[in-house]
C-alpha cells in the first residue's frame, strides 16, 4: 500500500473512531451474551484500528544513498538505487466496498425500521404493564361489574354460556 493511500485509510478509521458511540450503543444492550459479543467487536475494531494506524501510517525511511556509495562503493549502490527506483508500489483500488456498499445500506434502513417497530411494541408492553398492575392493585376491592366495563368481551362469553346454560361442565347443549 502507497504511503499517501495508507494514510488516508488511517485517517478515515480515525475518523470512524470518533464518529462510533461505543457507549452509546453498549446502554441499549440487554442481554449477557449481546454485551460478550458487543465487547468482542470492539476489541476486534480496536485491534484493527491499531494496526492500521501503527503499520500503514508510518512513510518509509528515506534511503541515504550516499552514505552506501561511501561504505560499498558508486557501481554496486547506483544499481541498487536504479532498481529500488524502478519498483511501483501499485495503488489500492477498492473493488469490495462498491459491491457491499448498497447491500450495507439496505440492512441499515431494515435495522432502523426494526427499530421503529421495536420501539413501538416496547410501548405497547409498557402500557400493558401499567394496566396489569393498575389490576393488581384494584383487584383485591373491585367488583365483577368494574371488571366487565374493562372487559365486555368476558362479559359476553359469560352472558352467552348461562343463555346457553352451560355452567362451566360437560358439553354445552
Amino acid at each position: 500500500m502507497s504511503g499517501s493511500g495508507a494514510k488516508k485509510v488511517v485517517e478515515t478509521a480515525v475518523k470512524a473512531t470518533k464518529a462510533i458511540d461505543w457507549d452509546g450503543m453498549a446502554k441499549l444492550l440487554v442481554s449477557d451474551e449481546a454485551r460478550k459479543e458487543f465487547a468482542n467487536l470492539r476489541r476486534a475494531f480496536d485491534d484493527v484500528n491499531q494496526q492500521l494506524q501503527t503499520k500503514f501510517s508510518q512513510e518509509p525511511e528515506p534511503i541515504d544513498w550516499d552514505y552506501y556509495r561511501k561504505g560499498i562503493g558508486p557501481r554496486v549502490v547506483d544499481m541498487y538505487k536504479e532498481a529500488y527506483d524502478s519498483v511501483e508500489i501499485p495503488k489500492f483500488v477498492d473493488t469490495v466496498t462498491p459491491q457491499y456498499k448498497p447491500k450495507f445500506d439496505a440492512l441499515l434502513v431494515e435495522l432502523k425500521e426494526a427499530e421503529q417497530a421495536s420501539l413501538k411494541e416496547s410501548e405497547r408492553l409498557e402500557k400493558e404493564i401499567a394496566e396489569v398492575r393498575e389490576l393488581k392493585q384494584k383487584i383485591s376491592t373491585m367488583t365483577a361489574e368494574e371488571y366487565f366495563q374493562k372487559h365486555p368481551e368476558l362479559k359476553q362469553k359469560f352472558d352467552d354460556e348461562i343463555r346457553n346454560d352451560y355452567w362451566g361442565y360437560g358439553p354445552p347443549q
